[in-house]
């Protein structure tokens, strides 16, 4: 498939991102200026310009973005794989609402492209299962969901 540039979310990746998903973060490393990436699941769509991101508070995420604003999340979606970059700015450094401490990211899109090889599709996107005790997972994830979407 070639590579397609908008430069906002089609009304179908918002709503796919408007859920928890697996998705990969790419920043620039403060420490070395190599690209620096980091499996997340939770995503929000804010709307189709703003996709909001909770990370760790003790990520080296956090100070990648604060000393480069240049992201790219990286998702698995509708049969494909898209690079939806832009800047990426700290919009709380402690999350409220949520028992873990968690930085809120937002991530002001520039393009979104769609970065599948040319003649594929994905059959099936990536799954993963939580380690730990599924009814506290579900409750962290709604609380943090929560968060995301009404900060």
């Amino acid at each position: 498939m070639p590579e397609v540039v908008a430069h906002s979310l089609s009304q179908e990746l918002l709503a796919l991102l408007r859920h928890e998903r697996f998705a990969m973060l790419s920043t620039i490393s403060k420490q070395t200026g190599s690209p620096y990436t980091s499996a997340l699941s939770w995503v929000y769509a804010l709307d189709c310009s703003t996709v909001r991101l909770a990370v760790n508070s003790k990520s080296s995420i956090i100070e990648n973005v604060a000393a480069n604003s240049q992201a790219a999340l990286n998702v698995f979606a509708a049969g494909s794989f898209y690079a939806i970059s832009g800047q990426a700015r700290i919009v709380q450094e402690r999350m409220e609402d949520v028992p873990l401490k968690l930085t809120l990211i937002e991530l002001a899109i520039a393009e979104v492209r769609d970065v599948m090889f040319y003649g594929s599709r994905i059959a099936t996107e990536p799954q993963y299962v939580k380690t730990y005790d599924e009814q506290a997972a579900k409750k962290l994830d709604m609380q943090v969901m929560n968060a995301l979407k009404n900060a």
